[in-house]
């Protein structure tokens, strides 16, 4: 059988390695535009930062460690058409420019996706860059050493962890987003407020609630000021982190789509075309909350997938679980996560449900040391069922919204979650853990609704 995976990110390189394991009987063709593979994208504010001093230390394998398994691997190819009939690709060579056809009998589509460049008038400018990949990444480290005004657009993940990255290195740093909060996909308001409140204490300007409409350069073609609805700002360097497309124009007709280009998949990594699978920033997920697909690229995502179409091509057959879109930061010394529905987003799905809150400390008062920790829980009004959960504490608590995640995918109860068995220890801990605190909670919500009748 031959395997043919274009591109090759975390959800190519978990499939191909997965798959070169399990099987060495297949034949696999790897075709990357590329020169390298795995690169962190999530490790690039870490390395504009300096906490990560080697660009290098940030890809997690390499085109010889895939070869070595048994891969052939074409950098710098570009696929330039999938004929699904013939079960074809045709592909051109970036640096001779030389075209071929080649075979497969399964296709993987890990293309992942490409940040959104709206068509704002001057945006060609120099010094407007992108954050993607590895050569991404180090113009943005050349671009900033002698700059002194950053601004950046979008006001998610990767822009708010740019923000820190550029305060650190003595940058004055914009934020222009256009909500009226930062991180307001991940986090509800009494969240975000508290790192606003940082973003504050360091000078850092939030532009909050505007579009910006224009880029104005000076003779040299670079970059001066960003205009938006609401004003203007001096500028020599601009990062735009307004969110991702899909790369599937490749499949465009061929295959079920999600309106913005994802691919909708089944349990088992396929396509609308059981010859074809995809997996990563290519495709949509299963969402667990909701049941809805939807696009979330994130790699841990894009790794589970991929390895999951190595298992299921190989012979041995996996369902995929889905995903709660679980992720987590850590800005300024706060560390925050989250997990499944917010407010925001159980609203938009008009989903019934009721919330319970924890503020203690993390660790018995008699302790030197201990921390506040917010935990808030989001769950079904009528099945009790965990929808979601956010975090936020200067001590580092993120793994208990990965225990949440565990309990929405199992379809746990909040009423279950407040005597779930967790150890108890004064270095880590008090003896109601913080998770039995938001379960306990709703008991206590749900006698006196009883008593208010």
């Amino acid at each position: 059988m031959k395997v043919v995976v274009i591109g090759c990110t975390h959800a190519g390189t978990a499939a191909v390695k997965t798959l070169a394991k399990l099987n060495n009987n297949i034949e696999i063709a790897v075709y990357e535009k590329n020169n390298n593979v795995s690169f962190l994208s999530c490790g690039i504010a870490l390395y504009v930062g300096g906490v990560a001093k080697d660009a290098s230390q940030l890809f997690y394998s390499s085109p010889e460690e895939l070869k070595q398994l048994g891969a052939a691997m074409h950098m710098e190819h570009e696929v330039l058409e999938v004929d699904t009939e013939r079960k074809q690709v045709k592909v051109r060579d970036l640096n001779t420019g030389e075209e071929k056809v080649d075979q497969y009998d399964k296709l993987v589509m890990t293309t992942g996706s490409w940040p959104i460049i709206p068509p704002i008038d001057g945006i060609k400018l120099d010094n407007i860059l992108l954050s993607k990949n590895y050569n991404q990444a180090n113009e943005i480290i050349a671009k900033s050493k002698d700059v002194k005004n950053v601004t950046v657009i979008g006001a998610g993940y990767i822009g708010v962890e740019l923000v820190e990255a550029f305060e650190l290195n003595g940058k004055n740093v914009t934020l222009i987003d256009s909500e009226d909060r930062i991180l307001n996909k991940y986090l509800d308001k009494e969240f975000t407020d508290v790192v606003e409140a940082a973003f504050s204490e360091r000078n850092i300007h939030l532009a909050l609630q505007q579009t910006v409409t224009k880029f104005e350069g000076n003779a040299d073609g670079k970059v001066t000021k960003v205009i938006t609805t609401k004003g203007e700002y001096e500028t020599d360097l601009v990062i735009l982190c307004v969110g991702f497309r899909p790369n599937t124009s490749l499949l465009k007709g061929k295959v079920d789509l999600l309106p913005n280009g994802a691919i909708t998949i089944n349990e088992y990594m396929q396509s609308s075309n059981p010859d074809i699978y995809a997996a990563g920033d290519s495709c949509a997920v299963n969402y667990n909350p909701t049941g809805d697909k939807l696009y979330i690229p994130l790699a841990t995502n894009a790794v589970r997938m991929g390895t999951l179409v190595g298992y299921n091509i190989a012979g041995q057959s996996l369902k995929y679980m889905g995903t709660q879109g679980t992720s987590g930061l850590h800005i300024f010394g706060l560390n925050m996560a989250s997990t499944g529905l917010t407010e925001i987003t159980a609203k938009a799905s008009n989903i019934p449900y009721k919330v319970v809150e924890v503020i203690d400390n993390d660790r018995p008062e008699f302790m030197p040391t201990f921390n506040e920790v917010r935990l808030k829980v989001l769950y079904h009004q009528e099945t009790k069922q965990i929808l979601g959960a956010q975090l936020i504490s200067k001590a580092d608590l993120t793994q208990m919204v990965n225990t949440l995640s565990v309990c929405i995918q199992t379809k746990m109860t909040i009423e279950e979650l407040g005597f779930v068995d967790f150890f108890f220890q004064p270095h880590f801990n008090k003896p109601w853990n913080t998770l039995n605190q938001a379960g306990l909670a709703s008991l206590e919500k749900k006698k006196e609704a009883v008593l208010a009748k």
